[in-house]
């Protein structure tokens, strides 16, 4: 057996097995979030949710899974197939292929990227491209009317979330995720949420948006377009995109925890758990994605140019004082952020 893993452990095999665990990871993930989302809306509004399949409904997301097998994939006549069938792929690769650079534990990571920011803000863009493909392959008007509200929405929403970043880039002097989360071990004093308070709202309203969830949802805004620029979209086709939202939802809540919140670190040092410190990980993402499930079901929608100013006349002057603040901390008390 020691044999065994000694060999997987060799790359090829290690980067092999490790992006293949990441992937049951994130379909995986999408399926608990998928009952999660369900369960909060009940528990808000009063009701039961899903209670018929398994005990408690746990076995729901089964349910869901094996229904969107056996439903047809549809297409409009006039769709662009290839553009059409690429738009759930180029959503959903880049929600899981950032799994790879995010440490989950001490030494738990795939790839240690130095620049691993650099590579969540670029793969993260690619998603906006998918959105556009998915409205302009469906040839119908809804769709392409979602498509280009969610690339304006996604666009504009970059800009805060890459800004939001820089701060914690600037403390602790790298770009490696890795380097990051060491930075701030010792205790949760030393969690980047303290100094870099304004960076953190700007990261999750902007994660927000990027996620396209209530009350950013205006991509789908199925009260007015009848689902936006996955209308025509049916079966595991539509899956795969709901796979991809709710994946990045995840990514969101991990980068978010990672960046802000140490990561694996623990609270206080006597809570340390060593290799499985990744609880500690997972407890942090887990009360972000639970944020973001209670908040789609408390906020009202907003309109497109409330979206817009909130976007670049709040939080990009926000992000860009408070980097200028951090920077300015940094030279002045090299001793203390050093």
């Amino acid at each position: 057996m020691g044999t065994v893993i000694e060999y997987l452990n060799q790359e090829p095999w290690r980067f092999l097995v490790s992006f293949a665990a990441v992937l049951f990871l994130t379909l995986n993930l999408a399926a608990i979030l998928t009952m999660s989302e369900r369960k909060v809306a009940a528990y808000i509004q009063g009701r039961y949710g899903p209670n018929r399949v398994g005990p408690r409904g746990l076995l729901q997301p089964l349910a869901d899974v094996f229904k969107l097998f056996t439903k047809e994939n549809l297409s409009p006549s006039r769709a662009d197939r290839w553009v059409f069938l690429a738009a759930p792929i180029a959503m959903f690769i880049p929600a899981a292929a950032i799994w790879l650079v995010v440490p989950f534990a001490p030494g738990a990571v795939v790839a240690d990227l130095n620049i691993a920011l650099l590579f969540f803000i670029s793969i993260t863009s690619i998603g906006a491209l998918g959105v556009i493909m998915a409205g302009y392959g469906s040839r119908s008007n809804f769709a392409l009317f979602g498509a280009l509200r969610g690339a304006g929405q996604l666009i504009s929403y970059e800009v805060p979330l890459i800004l939001s970043m820089l701060g914690v880039a600037v403390l602790a002097g790298s770009l490696s995720l890795v380097d990051i989360v060491a930075a701030q071990d010792g205790g949760f004093w030393n969690w980047y949420f303290l100094p870099q308070f304004p960076m953190l709202i700007a990261f999750y309203v902007a994660g927000i948006a990027e996620v396209k969830r209530i009350p950013f949802d205006l991509p789908e805004g199925e009260s007015e377009i009848v689902g936006g620029f996955m209308v025509e979209y049916s079966g595991m086709t539509w899956a795969l995109i709901q796979a991809s939202e709710f994946a990045l939802m995840g990514l969101i809540s991990a980068i978010g925890a990672t960046l802000f919140f140490g990561g694996w670190q623990p609270p206080l040092e006597f809570l340390d758990f060593g290799n499985f410190n990744w609880i500690w990980f997972g407890l942090k993402a887990a009360l972000i994605m639970f944020s973001f499930l209670w908040i789609r079901w408390t906020l009202p929608r907003l309109r497109m140019d409330q979206l817009m100013d909130f976007g670049w006349k709040i939080l990009v002057p926000l992000t860009i004082l408070w980097l200028f603040v951090t920077a300015g901390a940094v030279l002045a008390f090299p001793s203390v952020f050093g």
